[in-house]
């Protein structure tokens, strides 16, 4: 027996096959989902999110993908919509190289090492052998900072300060202050470039400033303070 495509249902051509035509800008996966709080279609349920929340929707109507509630895919190859299920039920293609049926997740780009952490309740990047979950922080991190990380309750579960988007499942990459504190990379970076190097929420410096306070003690130990000011107090 073949497929419409030609190819043997159980070989494993069909877990390459027309891999990484498919997808969005968030994920290459061959299905699409249908979405159970309002019956539409999206490539994921971040295109869910962005087109909902849009400026061009009524404020009434916007509202985010309760995505453990999908319960249909369609298969990008051949139109059928059915279960959430690894393999199209129909032509047999895999609709996506990892697959969690937890999160109702496909992605085919397995190079981001994915894995489910069942104390998060989603899966994340980077594979389950780097990572460690913090009950008290209540996300995963690197397993270089299992000794070292500061923990701040929930620490990930809040907005960025700097863009306000959520951090607890955001597909941007977060960086971890001396302070606890998170924030995406990307905007701790825009920070560093304008000369800000405090915590948005602590203001707790967010790297080592010593030898800058150095050379600022050194600048005025070398600036004696005028006669005329000196032994005098001002209020």
């Amino acid at each position: 027996m073949e497929t419409g495509f030609g190819i043997s249902p159980d070989s494993d051509s069909m877990l390459d096959f027309r891999s990484g035509e498919f997808g969005c800008s968030h994920y290459r996966r061959r299905c699409k989902i249908r979405a159970p709080c309002c019956g539409e279609i999206f490539d994921c349920r971040h295109c869910h999110n962005e087109a909902k929340n849009s400026l061009e929707t009524d404020p009434v109507d916007r509202h985010d993908i309760p995505r453990q509630e999908i319960i249909k895919v369609i298969c990008s190859l051949c139109d059928t919509e059915q279960d959430v299920v690894q393999n199209c039920i129909n032509c047999g293609v895999c609709m996506g190289k990892y697959f969690c049926a937890k999160c109702k997740f496909f992605d085919d780009d397995v190079l981001k090492m994915q894995y489910h952490c069942n104390e998060c309740g989603l899966c994340r990047t980077g594979g389950e052998e780097n990572f460690f979950h913090c009950n008290k922080c209540g996300c995963c991190y690197s397993k270089m900072m299992k000794d070292t990380h500061r923990c701040v309750e929930r620490a990930m579960h809040h907005n960025c300060p700097v863009c306000f988007e959520f951090l607890f499942d955001t597909t941007k990459e977060i960086s971890v202050l001396p302070c606890g504190h998170t924030i995406h990379l990307g905007c701790l970076k825009d920070m560093e470039q304008h000369f800000r190097y405090s915590c948005p929420v602590c203001s707790k410096s967010i790297c080592d400033l010593s030898n800058l306070w150095k050379k600022l003690d050194q600048e005025i130990a070398s600036t004696p303070m005028p006669a005329m000011y000196q032994n005098k107090m001002f209020l």
